[in-house]
């Protein structure tokens, strides 16, 4: 079970009594917060993809929403946020990992223009400097759980190469808000660990192919800023978490190699998915995702969804 902070244990009593739009309240929320939308009467448009803003740190950022065709007002949904990489825009994800299709409420927030007026996320050396996409998430969260109605113990993160690097970083800084996390060919840069020798365990699964050109599998220089074999990434998570087994190694089809590690401290397992001759692509793509060949054998976006049913964050707090 997750230990809690006297300090944020008493954070959580208090979101419970504040609505989560109250501007006394304006730091990140690292706890679960009771999704005032429950109380709503309004049945929001389902089954379609809207464009949505929210004013964060005095910038309006924008995301996509979609509610899943059987989303009703008084019943808790989950939450599973995608995040793009380095020049999407959040309908590219949505296209390709079918995330729609879940019953889930899906959400695509879109990061700000950095370096070369690409669009990218904190942690990343060509990130927009000065903004906080920490921020940008807790206050995102904050909206739709005043809005819809959200199952605060079932709030997700996944995300793609600089989205999956940037979903690294909320496992380190927002644990006791998301529940569990998944990364897909991640861009894993020194500023994704940021607060994280500090933090809680939080749960996390990965994919990544050996022949990804974008982000090497086995490490390597990436804008300057050295990149982890995945491998070493994946173990750094392992002892984070304080998992006792693992990793036990167990092969699928013939392109995938599963490595799991379990026994892990607060239900906080980590799987890793090495995609034998894969490229910068998500498994199971629905249309292209990236540079290089993409595997069919799993499905990223099923796997994402069991690993995430599993670890809900009543589990681990």
């Amino acid at each position: 079970m997750r230990l809690v902070p006297l300090a944020a244990a008493a954070a959580v009593a208090a979101a419970f009594l504040v609505p989560a739009t109250a501007s006394a309240a304006p730091a990140v929320h690292n706890y679960p917060i009771l999704s005032l939308g429950c109380l709503s009467r309004q049945a929001p448009a389902t089954g379609v993809t809207t464009h949505e803003t929210v004013t964060s740190g005095g910038l309006e950022r924008e995301y996509l929403l979609h509610l899943p065709a059987g989303y009703q007002p008084f019943h808790p949904t989950p939450v599973v946020m995608a995040f793009h990489g380095r020049k999407g825009d959040g309908s590219d994800i949505e296209a390709f990992s079918g995330i729609d299709n879940l019953d889930a409420i899906a959400v695509y927030p879109v990061g700000v223009k950095g370096e070369a007026d690409q669009r990218a996320w904190e942690s990343a050396p060509y990130a927009a400097e000065g903004v906080d996409d920490v921020k940008f998430v807790s206050d995102l969260l904050d909206k739709l759980q005043a809005t819809l109605c959200v199952d605060p113990n079932r709030i997700f993160a996944t995300g793609k190469s600089n989205g999956a690097g940037f979903v690294s970083l909320l496992a380190c800084q927002l644990p006791f808000r998301i529940a569990a996390f998944g990364t897909i060919a991640g861009a894993f840069y020194p500023g994704t660990t940021t607060g994280c020798s500090t933090s809680a365990p939080a749960p996390i699964v990965d994919f990544h192919g050996t022949a990804d050109p974008t982000i090497v599998y086995t490490g390597d220089v990436s804008h300057g800023v050295p990149t982890p074999a995945l491998m070493d990434w994946a173990q750094n998570w392992a002892t984070h978490n304080h998992c006792a087994t693992g990793p036990t190694q167990t092969a699928i089809g013939t392109d995938v190699l599963q490595f799991s590690w379990s026994s892990c401290a607060q239900h906080a397992d980590v799987t890793h998915y090495r995609i034998i001759g894969a490229g910068h692509t998500w498994p199971g793509e629905l249309v292209d995702s990236g540079p290089g060949s993409a595997t069919q054998t799993v499905k990223a976006t099923q796997v994402i969804w069991d690993f995430f049913n599993a670890h809900p964050l009543t589990a681990h707090l």
